[in-house]
């Protein structure tokens, strides 16, 4: 090579080495937009919605609904809790603030961004007519009360927001249990008896739910209480039964403990139907 080649082809190589290196391209800084705020459920109700049973207090159908539509849940409700309680009784969790269950949802749906309610009562109402003497007639009085009570908390839910969601919620009917559980001699006629009962507060509660532009649950179909007690099955606990009496027996813990809870199954089992009726 040439020695001038030789020289200039050096000084570009030691240019390469020495120079300053090229400004970094300026990354513009993205605007720091705050994530949108987590739509809230408000569930008002008894244990069904709080989780409690025999073995202490388990994930309810409220928090199974809560996680599987990603929602933040306040949940208000009480054990034990009966229709007038709604609107009389402070409310119980965290959220409560001292105030009565209505008067916290009412709150908590004008001040938030509510996307779901869910009421279930009435089950306390009428557990006691099953040891009465004529249990229809028990049920028939207590629905009258039930209906009042819902529709008292329904009217003030509404004012405070007419176009939140409300689903109003049933129960399996835990009586047909009775067919095998031996704390109840006359358990088959009870078992038979509730199947009435059961249409009958249905229909007047979903009524009620309707007259509010709320949807109904109905858990005592969706548990499968209005089988023909002739549809046998067997059992692997109690041979052969009628099929929606080893329903209930495997959703709740009447048949072996007379307790009218739901178990896991049964939960998972409400909060499916729920989610039908919000759709």
């Amino acid at each position: 090579m040439p020695r001038f080649a030789l020289v200039v082809t050096l000084l570009v190589a030691l240019g390469a080495c020495t120079s300053t290196p090229p400004e970094p391209t300026a990354v513009p800084a993205s605007s720091s937009t705050p994530p949108p705020e987590q739509q809230v459920y408000v569930s008002i109700g008894d244990s069904y919605a709080t989780g409690f049973g025999p073995n202490g207090t388990g994930e309810s159908f409220a928090q199974i609904v809560a996680k599987q539509q990603n929602l933040e849940l306040v949940n208000l409700a009480c054990n034990g809790a009966t229709s007038a309680d709604l609107g009389s009784r402070p409310a119980c969790g965290p959220d409560a603030g001292g105030k009565t269950q209505l008067d916290a949802a009412v709150e908590a749906v004008k001040g938030r961004k509510v996307a779901l309610v869910t009421v279930v009562i009435g089950g306390n109402d009428l557990t006691p007519c099953a040891i009465t003497q004529d249990p229809l007639d028990c049920a028939t009085r207590t629905v009258t009360g039930i209906q009042t009570n819902v529709a008292g908390a329904l009217a003030e839910l509404r004012a405070a927001a007419p176009d939140v969601k409300i689903v109003g919620l049933t129960y399996p009917d835990v009586f047909l249990g009775a067919w095998v559980n031996p704390s109840f001699p006359n358990g088959k006629n009870l078992a038979t008896l509730s199947v009435t009962m059961f249409q009958d507060f249905n229909t007047k509660i979903a009524a009620q739910y309707g007259k509010f532009g709320a949807k109904f649950a109905d858990v005592t179909n969706a548990t499968g209480g209005y089988g023909a007690l002739t549809e046998l099955t067997q059992d692997p606990k109690y041979g052969q039964v009628p099929a929606s009496v080893a329903k209930v027996c495997a959703l709740t813990y009447f048949c072996d403990r007379t307790d009218v809870h739901p178990t896991p199954a049964g939960h998972q089992a409400i909060a499916e139907a729920v989610t039908a009726a919000g759709r």
